[in-house]
């Protein structure tokens, strides 16, 4: 029986690609020089599925709370955040509702859109908003930061455990934030023990790493004074 092979220019573009949900493996596979290769008459398979596209998702209603994001057209529910990752977002909340007029921010609460393959939203963690943002925001039936929108001066992610949740905030969504022009963008991760600030400069993304007791500054938010350890609750 002939072997079905998949040709990719990195492991990580495997990676990407067997994440996509209209792939997947059946049976047993091998890495061999940059191709994945069939064992015994394994089949690489190819699921269509209906997509959405950004306004169809704007007009979405499920009649339920449920928080979605759309992921290359298709839904994905919000977990509830662990209690970790809710407190460090409430804090954020609250240190920068003393700095700036607390209409401004949002937790868990707006979507953006972002470029992907395929019509793509996220909804960070906090998102700090221009004025003229927020008065736009305002008359939008849904909130949702749409690409005729101004972008937000902040977004911040808190890292869930696992690796997918991983690369979503420390590799998607860091090309996805940059090419949406948001100036600032946080990645605070709870299991490393780490605050990174990523700067846009050029078009992408500079990133500064903090730790312990070391002070975060903010391009930003010059004001805000706070360690490593005060935002991870250490």
């Amino acid at each position: 029986m002939p072997q079905a092979k998949v040709k990719f220019a990195s492991f990580e573009d495997y990676l990407d690609w067997s994440n996509d949900p209209d792939h997947y493996l059946e049976g047993r596979f091998e890495w061999v020089d940059g191709e994945l290769v069939s064992v015994e008459g394994a089949k690489v398979m190819t699921i269509s599925q209906p997509r959405l596209t950004l306004e169809q998702y704007l007009q979405y209603d499920d009649g339920t709370d449920t928080r979605y994001e759309l992921v290359n057209g298709e839904l994905v529910a919000m977990p509830t955040e662990n209690d970790i990752n809710g407190r460090i977002a409430l804090f954020l909340v609250v240190q920068l509702a003393q700095l700036i007029p607390y209409q401004l921010l949002r937790c868990n609460s707006t979507a953006i859109a972002v470029s992907g393959s395929r019509a793509t939203t996220r909804i960070p963690d906090v998102i700090v908003l221009s004025e003229e943002l927020a008065t736009v925001l305002e008359q939008a039936e849904k909130s949702v930061i749409t690409f005729d929108m101004p972008s937000p001066r902040l977004v911040i992610e808190v890292v869930s455990p696992g690796k997918s949740n991983e690369d979503r905030d420390y590799r998607y969504k860091r090309s996805e934030y940059a090419a949406r022009c948001i100036p600032e963008y946080w990645i605070v991760d709870p299991i490393r023990e780490l605050v990174t600030v990523l700067v846009l400069v050029d078009g992408l993304y500079e990133a500064i790493e903090y730790r312990a007791d070391q002070t975060i500054v903010s391009p930003s938010f010059p004001a805000l004074q706070l360690t490593a350890n005060q935002v991870l609750g250490v």
